[in-house]
């Protein structure tokens, strides 16, 4: 993403209402999962995903990070991450094969999202799972995508489609943040209507009682999610399985 951008998103991803309710639908995920499983985050950014992880109970030694950013990479050590690294996503270079790989808003970044997939399932343990968020429809597309440096959004059909491609069988899918897709497909195309997209600053919001509000949106949304899957929204998961 861009330097400018890179630095801000640094700076509101703890408190941030989107990372921190997509945080939450995955920490609720993998709270049952035993406690010495063997943790990879692609995309890890500055570590706050893996220090949620190590508050759960899961082993420090055993949580690993990789992201293209020497920032990101230098603020995972500093926050006690250890077993960080800089590499490309399309080719982690681990000798450690994982029961938990977690690609939050990773593989649109990456030019050949097959290669990255085909690489994420050969660190996969036989029985290990892979969590995978991308944002959402072509349409959706923006100059907030412009600036995150991605290459394209997915329908969830086209997710699945690429991770069965590589052999991997899908236990859940479905879309997040289904409330607030409505009134970003407006804002984003009267943006684009009126050539004023360069001034969206993305999914960043600085004033505290909206970043309260939505963050209460989204985990009711989460919640839901344990029961139901939602038929559109800004972004799109699958939770996968090498069997």
């Amino acid at each position: 993403m861009e330097i400018d951008f890179e630095k801000k998103y640094h700076e509101v991803e703890i408190e941030n209402w989107w990372f921190k309710s997509r945080r939450r639908y995955l920490l609720d995920l993998l709270r049952n999962v035993p406690k010495d499983s063997k943790i990879l985050d692609i995309g890890c950014s500055s570590g706050i995903f893996l220090k949620d992880l190590e508050l759960l109970g899961f082993k420090t030694e055993h949580l690993f990070g990789i992201d293209i950013s020497e920032n990101a990479i230098a603020n995972c050590k500093a926050n006690g991450i250890q077993n960080a690294f800089v590499m490309d996503a399309q080719n982690i270079l681990l000798e450690d094969e994982f029961d938990i790989i977690v690609a939050s808003d990773c593989l649109e970044h990456l030019e050949d999202d097959r290669k990255a997939i085909r690489n994420w399932y050969s660190l996969l343990k036989t029985g290990g799972e892979m969590y995978v968020f991308v944002p959402a429809f072509q349409s959706l597309w923006s100059h907030h995508d412009v600036v995150n440096m991605h290459f394209r959004r997915y329908t969830n059909q086209e997710l699945k489609a690429k991770l069965i491609h590589e052999n991997l069988t899908i236990s859940k899918s479905s879309y997040w943040n289904f409330s607030l897709f409505v009134p970003v497909y407006i804002f984003r195309k009267l943006s684009v209507f009126l050539s004023e997209n360069k001034k969206e600053k993305g999914q960043i919001v600085g004033n505290t009682t909206v970043n309260y509000i939505l963050l209460k949106l989204l985990l009711l949304e989460n919640s839901l999610l344990k029961h139901i899957s939602f038929p559109f929204g800004i972004s799109t998961f699958c939770i996968a399985k090498k069997i």
